[in-house]
């Protein structure tokens, strides 16, 4: 036997004890629920045997009268670092067999050494939670003695991050309290369909509270969640979130320090498109299908989609153009006609920003009417959120591509690219801009004289709507140098793909300015 040999069978001991987290009744629970172990969910998310676990023989023992190990709890948090497609992560998740996951079971130290590590070594964080709240429930107070104030310990490591390294946080039970703030304090945050549910409190405290009678879908399910910003994208299984994690984290480079890299495609970067000729219809108020347009311009089946059912008429999407990683904004005109509402506003802005903290080039379809009115939208205060949109359009600083699509109009339509330094603009021969359209502005500009007009007005009407129809032709504009180029719309990916090698060059040769503020 070797010197040591009784403290490595120890050793061995409190790993298979660790291994086995809440013991075999909690785990069958687990899978009862439909849900992973947070150790299978780590072996399904990394490459195959990449995993070094960092903190594995932390938790609670206990000990007999002679000193020796009788019981091991481990601590609800498993973190440590490993490889996804070849690439080091740090990975950090909940144990929910252990205390639901709850921080009252966990030694905070770990995950905060977790965020640092990842932060400081320029590593992705990958955040699995499963949790059901912050410092557990009440009846902890009974063992503590005590209660305390509120404080989250290593929370400025988690906001740094944001500005350091891509933050991917995964929604895989019932999500509360810190939890949530944990999911939401990231890039991109993932849910998955029936078995995760996101919430400030749950219903049992909810109906102390408020009186709400509400079950964990109703009050929290992903769809519910998802429709109001919390999570960014539902998938229906957790396999289909890692694999979703797997794929985001390629778009993305390892840290805000480096460039993204360029992946292999077999699509043509000269491949031009005739089927964008006949995309928008030539009734301005007929709506069309903005994703045949992605799916069209760049590079096949690279387009993943981000916060789809969150501030609907604002399509953010992260694609590729031969093989470099965009970021992608558009309009569906299918909702509110493409116009901002306070939302797509909300959405467009935390996008830009992530566009900036990981320098991806941006391409700007633009197809914005302004902000959707109403009273609905002043209640909502379009306004405000608007203008921090263009706040973050105008403060970026990577290239930017716009092609004019259809409307471009007022304030909303100005945040199509940041007008104070050289982008890349065209304009498809649909382009249709100015400060208010023609349909809505023509009864304004021309109010008294309509109503000079009498049993006229509707002919008058129509003679200005003529006169107006021909100078909004976008060559009009052209002729004035006040947008630089209409296009053949065939022409709008070689175009773009030319630009993006472009665009990485000159990313490739600017240093890093200092990082920006991060915001979640």
């Amino acid at each position: 036997m070797g010197e040591w040999e009784a403290e490595l069978d120890e050793r061995a001991r409190r790993q298979q004890l660790a291994a086995a987290m809440g013991g075999e009744e909690r785990v069958a629970r687990q899978h009862a629920n439909g849900r992973l172990t947070v150790r299978e969910r780590i072996a399904r998310l990394l490459d195959e045997g990449s995993f070094r676990e960092i903190g594995g023989l932390t938790g609670s023992a206990t000990y007999d009268e002679s000193g020796e190990l009788k019981d091991f709890v481990p601590t609800n948090f498993v973190t440590g670092e490993g490889r996804v497609d070849g690439r080091r992560v740090v990975v950090a998740g909940d144990d929910f067999t252990v205390r639901g996951g709850a921080a009252d079971a966990s030694i905070h130290e770990k995950q905060t050494y977790a965020e640092r590590m990842a932060g400081d070594m320029g590593m992705p964080l990958i955040r699995l939670i499963d949790g059901t709240g912050g410092g557990g429930s009440v009846k902890s107070l009974e063992d503590s003695g005590r209660t305390y104030v509120p404080h989250n310990p290593g929370w400025d490591v988690v906001v740094d991050n944001l500005a350091r390294v891509p933050v991917v946080a995964l929604a895989l039970g019932p999500v509360a309290g810190l939890g949530a703030a944990r999911l939401v304090t990231s890039h991109v945050a993932i849910g998955v369909r029936g078995i995760a549910q996101v919430f400030v409190a749950g219903p049992a405290v909810v109906e102390a509270g408020m009186g709400e009678s509400v079950d964990k879908e109703q009050l929290g399910g992903i769809d519910v969640v998802a429709k109001a910003g919390t999570v960014d994208v539902v998938v229906d299984t957790e396999d289909d979130a890692f694999a979703l994690t797997r794929r985001i984290l390629s778009y993305l480079p390892v840290n805000s320090a480096v460039l993204p890299t360029r992946a292999e495609t077999s699509d043509d970067p000269r491949r031009r498109s005739a089927a964008l000729r006949e995309a928008v219809p030539r009734d301005r108020r007929s709506p069309y299908d903005v994703r045949r347009l992605l799916a069209e311009v760049f590079d096949t089946d690279s387009v993943v989609e981000l916060g789809r059912m969150f501030g609907r008429s604002t399509v953010t999407a992260l694609a590729r153009l031969d093989g470099w990683p965009v970021a992608v904004v558009a309009s569906d005109p299918r909702f509110y006609g493409g116009g901002m509402t306070a939302d797509g506003a909300d959405k467009m802005t935390r996008f830009v920003d992530l566009a900036e903290t990981f320098r991806l080039p941006v391409v700007h379809l633009v197809d914005q009417p302004g902000f959707v009115i109403g009273s609905a939208a002043e209640r909502a205060g379009t306004i405000r959120h608007g203008a921090r949109t263009l706040a973050a359009v105008y403060q970026s600083t990577v290239p930017w591509a716009s092609v004019l699509v259809r409307r471009v109009f007022g304030v909303a339509g100005a945040a199509h690219r940041p007008h104070s330094r050289h982008t890349f603009r065209v304009a498809w021969p649909s382009g249709d801009w100015g400060s208010l359209p023609v349909e809505g502005g023509l009864e304004v500009a021309f109010k008294r004289m309509l109503a000079e007009a009498g049993e006229d007005a509707e002919r008058l009407k129509a003679e200005i709507a003529e006169r107006l129809e021909a100078v909004r032709s976008p060559f009009r504009t052209a002729e004035a140098f006040l947008v630089e180029d209409v296009i053949d719309p065939a022409d709008t990916r070689p175009l773009l793909t030319d630009w993006v090698h472009s665009a990485y060059d000159v990313l490739a040769a600017r240093p890093r300015e200092s990082a920006p503020l991060p915001r979640p």
